[in-house]
């Protein structure tokens, strides 16, 4: 009897399709000017102007008001006490750009900032908005274990599980394909075609839901579990490359996690797929 038939589905995006994103940088996620003055809206909401008005107090460019105060220790001190203590519903991106904007002025001061050490700077945070840990994990208290391991038993699972591939399958195009006509240049991205993960997420949280209602033979509930979990982890990570438009840290984080995962589900699927096989072949 063929076992999960249309895993397929899921495993399109390979590792010999990667994900290359040109010279898409963090930089160029936290650039984001809604107003064109030259100042990131990031900065803007750092320092209390509006980062739709190139001049938050008429007759004052915001970057005339920033350098000024800028070049105010009193004022810097206060913003820097304003970083470090204002961080209630703060995005991803305004974390990370506090953070970094706090960090290099207080090295300024010290007199320890220089290009190495902003790059260094630069790169630890990435790293740690990158290697976010998830948000939600499932456990074994959370799937439906029987007690029942023969074979008639696999055989409702496997069932079950190619029922629920079935069901959830029949869009047409990946994530890949979304994420490559999102970057359309290396200058330029079109955030609208990202609503075309919508489905893909609609769907995937279908299998999950459905996974976790699945009963499922003791002796392999720890592999389904990791199933499970493994969908939960590209689920956060398409829905927080949905954010672009309002938090573009976010979405750098979930296209960086994006392929690891895929592969980690893959994997799962792969020791789950051979371990019903066997199963089933006795």
């Amino acid at each position: 009897m063929p076992t999960f038939e249309n895993t397929e589905t899921y495993q399109k995006n390979n590792k010999e399709s990667g994900l290359i994103y040109g010279d898409l940088t963090l930089e160029d996620l936290v650039t984001k000017d809604a107003d064109g003055d030259k100042v990131p809206d990031w900065q803007e909401g750092l320092f209390g102007l509006d980062p739709t008005k190139k001049e938050t107090t008429p007759g004052t460019p915001d970057s005339v008001a920033i350098e000024k105060l800028k070049d105010t220790k009193a004022d810097l001190a206060g913003t820097i006490e304003k970083i470090n203590s204002d961080t209630e519903n703060l995005t991803a991106t305004e974390r990370f750009s506090r953070e970094l904007f706090a960090t290099i002025v207080s090295a300024s001061q010290n007199g320890a900032v220089n290009e190495a050490s902003i790059e260094k700077l630069t790169s630890s945070l990435a790293e740690k908005v990158q290697n976010s840990p998830p948000r939600k994990v499932f456990s074994i208290f959370d799937v439906k274990v029987v007690n029942n391991d023969t074979v008639q038993a696999f055989k409702n699972y496997n069932d079950a599980l190619n029922s629920i591939y079935t069901k959830n399958s029949g869009i047409n195009y990946t994530v890949l394909d979304v994420l490559q006509e999102f970057i359309v240049d290396e200058d330029n991205v079109d955030a609208s075609v990202l609503a075309k993960l919508d489905p893909i997420i609609k769907n995937m949280n279908k299998v999950m839901e459905e996974l976790i209602k699945t009963r499922v033979p003791q002796s392999i509930s720890d592999l389904h579990l990791k199933v499970i979990n493994s969908h939960e982890r590209i689920i956060e990570n398409l829905s927080d490359i949905r954010l672009y438009d309002s938090d573009p840290i976010m979405t750098l984080g979930g296209i960086s996690n994006y392929q690891k995962n895929v592969n980690q589900l893959e994997s799962s699927l792969g020791n789950l797929f051979t371990a019903v096989s066997q199963k089933l072949s006795q």
